[in-house]
């Protein structure tokens, strides 16, 4: 019993060495010298382990609020919006906040996977196998459904058989070449943005 109520004398001497109540009352200032306790005294911001700092985009809608990540050994400790910005001036909502929580996520998927038609399960390919592959059925179906004229003999050079959807994050330079390419260069009609839906 003894024991038990040095313990609990132990506890409430050091619960009003740090309580800033009576500090506040004998006089010492809120802001300074009455908020300080042992626990904040040893506190040390996160950030200050990071050994770089770099700057990217959220990547979650079509605001495109700039984002400052810090880095330790490489590996990201911390995202923040970016003061610079002049989009989010700094700040960011719940999802770019959460950025990072989906960055380190070990259920994020990090290499190219591949379908195969009819195929119940995804394997991992290399990334240059993927993109020769979108190559070649994007040349097939363009090849299959290209339409030169119309059989009034109107010249429209388009496809039906493709769609493009850019993400809400591509920026105006992105999309233009996006545009330049499919509908001017494929001949693809239908070249949407998430953003405008």
């Amino acid at each position: 019993m003894r024991k038990l109520n040095k313990g609990v004398t132990a506890r409430a001497r050091d619960f009003l060495r740090d309580w800033s109540l009576p500090r506040q009352l004998a006089g010492q200032k809120i802001y300074t010298d009455a908020s300080r306790s042992h626990a904040s005294d040893v506190l040390r911001p996160r950030l200050e382990e990071a050994d770089r700092v770099g700057t990217s985009v959220c990547p979650f809608c079509a605001v495109g609020c700039g984002q400052l990540i810090y880095a330790k050994n490489g590996k990201p400790i911390h995202i923040e919006g970016d003061p610079r910005s002049p989009v989010n001036q700094g700040t960011l909502c719940p999802k770019g906040a959460g950025t990072l929580g989906m960055l380190l996520s070990p259920e994020r998927i990090s290499t190219a996977m591949y379908r195969a038609p009819y195929s119940d399960h995804w394997e991992e390919r290399p990334l240059d196998w993927c993109m020769e592959r979108m190559a070649q059925l994007t040349k097939e179906t363009r090849d299959d459904s290209f339409v030169e004229a119309l059989p009034d003999g109107r010249v429209v050079n388009h496809t039906l058989g493709i769609a493009s959807l850019g993400g809400a994050t591509m920026d105006n330079e992105e999309n233009y070449l996006i545009k330049k390419l499919f509908a001017g260069g494929l001949g693809i009609v239908s070249v949407e943005n998430q953003a405008r839906i």
